[in-house]
């Protein structure tokens, strides 16, 4: 890591002015950074994501503190300790205050809604389980992984091209639960994984998440799991890293010929950019966000010479649909763009404006899925 040691000995040298307690400090928020891209806690949001304040709940309405956040369109989750709840959208007629806006309140699915309570809002609209949050009968299932067992929720349903979900950074496998009953009414099988690091599943040998470089592999468990129990062919359907899993296994796994199409969804392309990204969201001095990308890097293994998933366009061998949009803080859309203008004989690009990392769904549901329906009737 070349690269690495030379950075580090630049910001370094940058801070040895300050003293020998600053570099200290500086590393040690490196770390940090580092530890926040790399150990994200199952199912917490990811930094950065909007913080508001509830400041009064009526029959199916909630004022919410007035930011680009809660003026966001579409359908999202409020999440707070022991509290969740669904908003639908903006209601511009509805009475407020010059700092609040009110959106549609669709449910309160776990404690109240109280005045004063500091929600995130998230695209993970669904707890629980495909029973208990949308009424679908499914199977707990365990998917023989290279690590151990793999938890998973098998939705069953008539044809044998399966969709298998991943999701991605800060988020479950209650995320994909927003596409189920679309998929559901066509009557395709859905199999939802937790892999490495998730609640339940086994972790990584080092305790690190790696951007989907070592997490491709549980997807290519799931797709041999679902040609041994009846699917002819998969589609993968990825969020985030789950996006860049499922781009790696398609350049990688044994089973590729398998795999009928993607579809990919906010999907981290450029590990560098999305590692700065997490770190800033930690308010990681500007001076030290070299160093703590660096670190990052390094620790998960992500070496220079590693190529990135979808960097040889060449390589893609069947139709992908891919949802991103420029108000994506996280994972840029550039290498999405670039990658549609490369194969556009196979990658479909959806831009949709006004959607935070892996909201595209929550930011127009209705148009998600007639993309998603216009993409896979060919391949059902």
């Amino acid at each position: 890591m070349r690269t690495a040691t030379a950075t580090a000995a630049a910001v370094t040298t940058t801070l040895l002015g300050a003293g020998a307690a600053a570099v200290a400090a500086a590393v040690a928020g490196a770390r940090y950074a580092a530890d926040a891209a790399l150990r994200p806690e199952p199912g917490r949001p990811l930094p950065g994501g909007p913080r508001l304040t509830v400041h009064s709940t009526a029959a199916g309405r909630v004022a919410l503190t007035r930011s680009l956040g809660s003026l966001r369109p579409g359908t999202y989750g409020l999440d707070a300790p022991g509290v969740h709840a669904v908003v639908g959208p903006v209601l511009p007629d509805a009475e407020h205050g010059p700092d609040t806006v009110v959106r549609r309140l669709v449910a309160v699915t776990h404690g109240s809604l109280d005045p004063g309570t500091r929600v995130t809002l998230t695209p993970q609209v669904h707890l629980g389980n495909p029973r208990t949050a949308l009424g679908l009968d499914h199977a707990d299932v365990d998917i023989p992984g290279e690590l151990g067992a793999l938890p998973a929720w098998f939705v069953p349903a008539a044809r044998d091209t399966w969709v298998i979900t991943v999701h991605g950074l800060g988020s479950s496998r209650e995320h994909p639960m927003v596409v189920m009953p679309f998929l559901n009414r066509h009557r395709m099988p859905v199999l939802d994984l937790a892999y490495r690091g998730d609640l339940g599943a086994p972790a990584s040998p080092d305790g690190l998440g790696h951007l989907g470089e070592s997490e491709w592999r549980d997807v290519d468990a799931a797709i041999r799991y679902a040609l041994r129990y009846g699917a002819r062919r998969v589609i993968l359907h990825g969020w985030s890293t789950g996006a860049a899993m499922a781009l790696h296994a398609a350049e990688r796994s044994a089973l590729a010929d398998r795999i009928a199409g993607l579809v990919l969804d906010s999907p981290v392309l450029d590990w560098h950019a999305t590692l700065r990204a997490l770190a800033a969201a930690r308010h990681t001095p500007a001076v030290v966000l070299p160093l703590a990308v660096r670190a990052a890097e390094s620790r998960a293994g992500l070496r220079a010479d590693r190529r990135a998933p979808g960097a040889d366009p060449g390589a893609l061998r069947v139709p992908v649909l891919i949802f991103h949009g420029p108000d994506d803080t996280l994972a840029p859309w550039e290498p999405s763009r670039r990658l549609a203008a490369a194969r556009p004989d196979l990658v479909t690009l959806r831009t949709v404006r006004e959607a935070g990392h892996g909201a595209m769904w929550n930011a127009d549901p209705a148009g998600y899925e007639e993309a998603l329906r216009r993409f896979l009737t060919p391949l059902m």
